[in-house]
């Protein structure tokens, strides 16, 4: 149990890289308020200094994301006793869509919290990151008498060996951040879920059916009349029915005659060309 009643000296060293993604995949939202979460961090105790690390993208590269970042940077500058560090994003045209990486960033986040240690202007750092690359700064501070604590997104078993050095773990969850972003998630605007378009219920007419022609009955013939249909009758009975095809009789297989070798010729003696 951390008693936060003392009047520790606390800076905090946030990846903001590392932040960002790490809220997009937990909570898919990132408008944080950097200040407040820091707060929440430190508690009670006094807050010296907020380091922020990111990469500034490129302006020719990402004209609109370039915009929308420095926007971003100037908000956290804004923040009472908070640096921004920038670091280098890489682009390169050696391979075909080869995404840009990050440079300098781990360095200089580990080069300034030891610069601060050693020369004494904090008593605890808390380290917001998930890069296990921070144990050997890490360690290197506890030796020198501070406290570290590390801030973690995730289940216990990521990070496992930040956990395993850090004094305090700080888990990064819906508590911790509760009324730390700059819109309740009540006051959101989200987009409708879509619908599909539903037929009004009109009335529908009574479907009439076709008039169906009334049976009349059939007048009975005379006598006169029924002597003039007979032979019409009989016409239509002795008219001849269309002839069918007859199927065709099945091929036979051609008849072979046995050999008969009593009417061969017989053979003809060889000539003689001499008597030729």
């Amino acid at each position: 149990m951390v008693d936060r009643e003392r009047d520790d000296r606390v800076m905090v060293f946030i990846d903001g890289s590392n932040m960002y993604h790490s809220l997009k995949a937990h909570f898919h939202r990132s408008d944080l308020e950097i200040g407040k979460f820091c707060d929440k961090l430190v508690d009670k105790r006094r807050l010296v200094r907020i380091y922020y690390y990111n990469v500034e993208v490129g302006q020719r590269e990402e004209p609109e994301r370039f915009k929308d970042q420095h926007s971003f940077f100037d908000s956290v500058e804004a923040i009472p006793y908070t640096e921004l560090r920038l670091g280098r994003l890489v682009y390169t045209s050696a391979w075909p869509n080869t995404p840009p990486y990050e440079k300098g960033v781990d360095v200089m986040l580990a080069t300034d919290m030891l610069t601060h240690c050693y020369k004494n202007n904090y008593d605890t750092a808390i380290l917001v990151a998930g890069d296990s690359d921070f144990v050997g700064a890490l360690q290197a501070v506890k030796d020198n008498g501070k406290h570290v604590e590390v801030a973690l997104f995730g289940e216990e078993r990521t990070s496992v060996i930040l956990r395993k050095v850090a004094d305090v773990i700080h888990v990064i969850d819906g508590n911790l951040l509760r009324g730390t972003w700059k819109t309740p998630p009540a006051q959101r605007t989200q987009r409708p879920p879509r619908r599909r378009p539903q037929p009004k219920n009109q009335p529908q007419a009574p479907q009439q059916s076709a008039p169906q022609p009334q049976s009349t009955p059939a007048p009975t013939p005379s006598s006169g009349q029924q002597q003039q249909q007979q032979p019409q009758s009989q016409q239509l009975v002795m008219q001849p029915q269309p002839s069918v095809p007859q199927p065709l009789p099945p091929l036979q297989p051609p008849t072979l005659q046995p050999w008969q070798p009593w009417k061969q010729q017989p053979p003809q003696p060889p000539r003689d060309f001499d008597q030729a």
